[in-house]
């Protein structure tokens, strides 16, 4: 699927049925954060708490990039159904409740209701119930048109002019040159009037029955349009690659955020199409439905916990894209550029996924990937830490996008987390070099924490960025937690960070504040800092993705208050969004009786934010596994700031496991594979 990079000005209405905008005027992107949105990639459902999909915006039934079926209009004797309740039964369904008044109605009581049952792969069931004392005959229709456009030009908000309708079967078709698509009806209508897009049925309700309509969207004939990557089949748990993990304790939120954020994980999962054996996360419905390198690799290691083989498909998935021609860009791994907020340039994403690989892979290993894989994939690894030696040199910043800068603070954090960890890999297979990215590693933070420290009154600051010329940027953002991301190393032992005691116990008080923490979650950019927007993406609104390498940070750094305080609003948040977590909301700051402000842009199902709940709630474990060594280490926050709580169904080595946190914060194993020991 084609995605795009939200940009623009608000959108602007339009009435059906949808039309180009006006010469001119840019296309904007169309608001969804009311949006009902099932999921079950390629296939997706869009429409509006009322369950009508109007031609409008997003709405429509859509597979594999194209909107099949952008209009979807149910009317019960003349009249559309009063909505009562719309609300998702799963990622990829949803569940639609109307009331129809009519003339056996006594008083103010509707005697009939409509329930309307869609997915995500084109299966909607209209139900009729009547509890009136007589029969009834009701004429019910469904209107129905498409544009057959691109998801892209949907989203930007430039669809294109409405498809004539055919008749065809029980149902109605539309074809153009590239595309085609139909709806077929069971039972079949009574009448199809292609010209008008509706199917007309006269339906008998006898007193206390149902009668029901199944429409059904049939995609694009095979070979008209280009195959992206292929679902993986829904309820088929072989495909899934994690078993069946729960939590459970004296907060009610943590198992049900752990889930909301499997249901959206598993809506996201999708095959690479060239090796069908391998399955990644697209990055997030609807503006980036497809591989997203840096996206999927945070949320594979974000998952860890849950069982290996979601990063060994993306590990694989990744290296096959891997630049492996001769020049400076050898060993890197594509991606494209992304917005950085006011103060910044665009950053490239290829980057971040290039220094993630091998992080990726050391962790991965730690956490039971066995030893063939491992081998496997450890050129790839070694063809990344090459090409950031190259782009960096033996003793500069790498810088973001490569050539020119500037050096970010968060980029040298991913590089030295390559560094420490690919040595770490490399030692443990067997490989040369070790020792050379330990000492590389060991000037980076040297260099680091004097260049990249703002001294000032509060304590001082990490620059958000040094430019080649040496003037640092001193913006404060939520992108200061990577500088405690430090990894895991063998024996379960974290890998040295790249500030000093001092500094780090600065940030920690920085990152627990006001001007960072809303109450809801970390802020992109700080609300003092100059150009702070709320609804920022990266100058101001919440990112959970960053909010949960910050708890998880915190907790391994021992600051344990930090951590409690962002994970409860994180947790506040999620009860505010259903417990699905958008990628982003405002940034708002919290105060009694508020709730978190939606973005209208943010996706929603994200994986980096539904893989971030299952880092925020598996920080509280403190698991730090070592698989080939057949031990793990179990460090609870002492604080407990949930109270008790139980995991089941984790995994290491592949192997279940389960564990339980008292109240006091002291962690017990329950189950673990045999002759993995308990460490320290």
């Amino acid at each position: 699927m084609q995605g795009i990079v939200p940009h623009g000005q608000p959108p602007r209405p339009r009435s059906a049925p949808p039309q180009r905008p006006a010469p001119g005027r840019p296309p904007a992107p169309q608001p969804v954060h009311a949006a009902m949105i099932c999921v079950a990639l390629p296939a997706l459902a869009i429409s509006g708490e009322h369950g009508q999909m109007t031609g409008q915006g997003l709405d429509g039934f859509y597979r594999s990039g194209r909107r099949l079926l952008a209009r979807c209009r149910l009317k019960v004797g003349g009249a559309e159904p009063l909505p009562v309740q719309g609300r998702m039964l799963a990622a990829d369904r949803a569940r639609f409740v109307g009331a129809v008044r009519t003339a056996a109605d006594s008083g103010p009581d509707p005697a009939v209701t409509v329930e309307r049952l869609r997915t995500a792969e084109g299966v909607e069931r209209i139900a009729l119930r009547s509890t009136a004392a007589r029969a009834l005959r009701l004429p019910v229709e469904v209107s129905l048109g498409t544009d057959l456009a691109e998801l892209g030009a949907v989203a930007a908000g430039a669809p294109g002019p409405e498809v004539p309708a055919g008749v065809h079967a029980s149902g109605l078709r539309w074809s153009t040159g590239e595309a085609q698509a139909a709806v077929t009806a069971d039972p079949p209508p009574g009448d199809a009037l292609a010209s008008a897009g509706l199917l007309c049925w006269e339906i008998e309700l006898p007193p206390g029955g149902t009668r029901s309509i199944e429409l059904r969207v049939l995609p694009e004939q095979p070979g008209r349009v280009r195959q992206p990557e292929a679902a993986v089949p829904p309820g088929r748990a072989a495909t899934v690659p994690w078993g069946d993990p729960q939590a459970e304790g004296d907060d009610p939120r943590a198992g049900a955020l752990l889930a909301a954020a499997l249901d959206d994980l598993r809506a996201l999962l999708v095959r690479d199409p060239g090796s069908p054996g391998d399955v990644h996360l697209a990055a997030a419905v609807p503006w980036r439905c497809g591989l997203a390198p840096a996206e999927a690799l945070w949320a594979a290691r974000m998952t860890l916990p849950l069982g290996v083989r979601l990063a060994a498909g993306t590990l694989r998935t990744l290296a096959r894209t891997q630049l492996v021609g001769p020049g400076p860009d050898q060993g890197r791994i594509p991606g494209a550029l992304r917005h950085a907020g006011a103060h910044l340039p665009p950053g490239c994403t290829g980057i971040e996924a290039t220094l993630l690989f091998p992080a990726v892979l050391a962790e991965a290993r730690r956490w039971g990937l066995p030893e063939r894989e491992t081998e496997a994939l450890l050129p790839a690894a070694e063809r990344c830490l090459q090409w950031l030696r190259t782009a960096a040199g033996d003793d500069g910043y790498l810088a973001d996008p490569v050539p020119g800068g500037p050096y970010r603070c968060e980029t040298q954090a991913h590089a030295h987390r390559a560094a420490l960890l690919g040595a770490d890999l490399l030692e443990a297979c067997g490989r040369p070099g070790a020792e050379s990215w330990r000492s590389w590693a060991a000037g980076l933070r040297r260099r680091f924490r004097e260049d990249f420290w703002v001294e000032d009154p509060g304590g001082g600051r990490p620059a958000a960025a040094r430019t080649p010329e040496g003037r640092r940027i001193p913006h404060l953002g939520s992108a200061a937690a990577h500088l405690l991301d430090t990894g895991l190393l063998g024996g379960g032992m974290s890998a040295p960070g790249l500030l000093d005691r001092v500094q780090t116990e600065q940030l920690a008080r920085l990152l627990g504040g006001p001007a960072l923490d809303s109450g809801w979650g970390l802020r992109s950019l700080g609300a003092k800092e100059p150009g702070h927007n709320p609804f920022g993406h990266r100058s101001g609104a919440v990112r959970v993705h960053e909010t949960a390498v910050a708890v998880a940070g915190l907790a391994s750094a021992g600051y344990e208050k930090e951590a409690g305080a962002l994970l409860r609003g994180t947790l506040d948040a999620a009860a505010a969004f259903g417990h699905r977590l958008p990628e982003m909301y405002a940034g708002e700051q919290r105060t009694a009786g508020s709730a978190p402000l939606p973005h209208p842009a943010a996706c929603r199902p994200a994986a980096v934010a539904a893989a971030g709940a299952v880092h925020l709630l598996t920080a509280l474990a403190g698991l730090r596994p070592d698989a080939p060594a057949g031990c793990v280490a179990v460090r609870p926050l002492h604080t407990a700031p949930l109270g008790a709580l139980r995991f089941t169904g984790l995994r290491i080595a592949e192997q279940p496991f389960a564990m339980r946190i008292s109240r006091l914060g002291l962690g017990m194993v329950e189950e673990a594979a045999d002759g993995l020991q308990l460490g320290v």
